[in-house]
């Protein structure tokens, strides 16, 4: 009785061993050797799933992390070198749906290489999408580390920062043409993050252009602009005797890139919001 009851535990123990190796070997095979992002926030999620080590090319503005700026340039405002990528011979290009053009996504898709479409709708998704690259990356359990941190990062926020009375807020892009982030936009959910109204949010369009009408219109207690100081000069010359609310600039790259970073922009306009009052 004893020697079966060995036998069995032994052949469940392999069979366990055997998964494991399995599991891990899949792993292995699925981490892509030579990565190309064609966006500044696509190449910000990259480093952040540990997919360092792997990347060889970058778009245009890829600036973070520092390591981000050595990389070759393959994609700009103007397209996508797919020349260029192919000779780079990448296993995974990571491209920002709805910012880069469709064609020549579908020509490196039509030639084999798999590309990874990173698409954020909502301030949780940028949890989701590390651990998605996780099964990309070299260094999984650094993705997974980072989706978790993000998560606790928006919960904190949530918890700490919402308010029975928002804060009316106008999130500003531009003086010659004015435009502001609507409906469904991720800087317009971070408002909301923060305890404040996007004063924008039923405007019925992701990015509408608007007028200095429709804001005085619309009573904001407070401006928010990607930028800095400078900015926030230039803003308040715009509003001159107009509108004289504060002004909160916040790094463009923590406000306008859809990448893990952008929860620290949030963190810094929620710091902002909370020293205001809803009647301010």
């Amino acid at each position: 009785m004893k020697k079966t009851l060995t036998s069995r535990l032994y052949r469940v123990l392999s069979r366990s061993l055997a998964l494991c190796l399995l599991l891990v070997s899949c792993n292995l095979l699925a981490a892509a050797q030579r990565v190309i992002s064609l966006s500044p926030s696509t190449t910000e999620l990259a480093y952040a799933a540990g997919m360092g080590e792997q990347m060889v090319a970058a778009s245009s503005y890829s600036d973070y992390p520092a390591a981000a700026q050595q990389l070759e340039r393959v994609a700009d405002h103007r397209g996508i070198n797919v020349e260029r990528i192919l000779l780079l011979k990448p296993d995974l290009v990571l491209a920002w749906k709805g910012g880069n053009p469709t064609r020549p996504l579908q020509q490196l898709e039509q030639l084999g290489i798999p590309v990874f479409y990173a698409d954020p709708r909502r301030l949780d998704d940028l949890a989701r999408e590390l651990d998605q690259l996780a099964a990309y990356s070299a260094h999984p359990d650094e993705a997974r580390t980072n989706a978790q941190a993000l998560r606790q990062q928006f919960s904190t926020l949530q918890h700490t920062y919402q308010r029975q009375t928002p804060i009316p807020v106008f999130i500003q892009y531009g003086t010659q043409a004015m435009f502001t982030p609507g409906v469904d936009t991720l800087q317009s959910q971070i408002v909301s993050l923060c305890g404040g109204k996007n004063i924008f949010a039923d405007s019925g369009l992701s990015w509408p252009k608007i007028s200095r009408e429709q804001v005085l219109l619309r009573k904001p207690h407070a401006i928010i602009v990607p930028g800095n100081a400078e900015t926030v000069a230039e803003v308040r010359r715009y509003w001159q005797g107009m509108l004289n609310v504060p002004v909160i600039a916040v790094e463009e790259s923590l406000l306008s890139r859809s990448g893990p970073r952008m929860l620290q922009g949030a963190q810094h306009i929620c710091t902002a919001l909370a020293k205001l009052s809803p009647a301010s």
